[in-house]
């Protein structure tokens, strides 16, 4: 190690190499955004595009639409929110009440704590009742932190998702769907 890297804290290094790991993997993905969307035949329809205009909800529960905004996010750094988001779904589903604790810190340690690698933007309020929370984990202790970041996605994120080029682009690309391909034979008059 050089000897200027040598003097900054444990901390700032650690910090250093995660950030060169993460900026590492999306180098290696760099066409991700639209590649993940258009995989063969199985590229959204323009119909199935167009519905995610229609509700945050309904590009949510879109494969292709959640493929497209987790690309939009990543490219924006702030792919943590959707991921985030995600671990607190399958954190309620959780069916054993003996695996909350660990899963509960593990997301804590992840998105909130305060070294948390993928740390989600969440005011101080939040995150000092989400902490006191994990002193007893339940179903729904990350209920208010996990509001807010889908509020933060739904106002912010999400219209500049549809405003963006990536977007645009996958409009562009989409398919037809088979009822515009396949018009309705009209039957000839005698």
């Amino acid at each position: 190690m050089c000897k200027g890297l040598a003097s900054l804290p444990t901390c700032c290094l650690e910090r250093a190499k995660e950030l060169k790991a993460r900026l590492g993997s999306i180098l290696q993905i760099h066409n991700w955004n639209l590649s993940c969307c258009k995989i063969g035949k199985n590229k959204p329809t323009l119909e199935e595009c167009l519905r995610w205009k229609e509700s945050f909800e309904k590009l949510l529960s879109s494969k292709y639409g959640l493929c497209a905004f987790t690309a939009f996010l990543m490219s924006e750094f702030s792919e943590e929110n959707i991921a985030f988001y995600f671990a607190c779904e399958e954190y309620k589903n959780t069916k054993c009440p003996a695996k909350l604790a660990a899963k509960a810190k593990k997301i804590y340690d992840e998105f909130i704590g305060s070294e948390a690698p993928r740390e989600i933007n969440i005011d101080h309020e939040t995150r000092d009742i989400t902490k006191a929370n994990m002193t007893t984990p339940t179903p729904s202790c990350f209920d208010m932190a996990q509001h807010k970041i889908y509020m933060l996605m739904a106002k912010d994120c999400y219209p500049r998702f549809l405003r963006s080029p990536a977007y645009r682009d996958l409009m562009c690309q989409a398919k037809p769907s088979t009822k515009a391909r396949n018009p309705p034979q009209q039957e000839k008059k005698a």
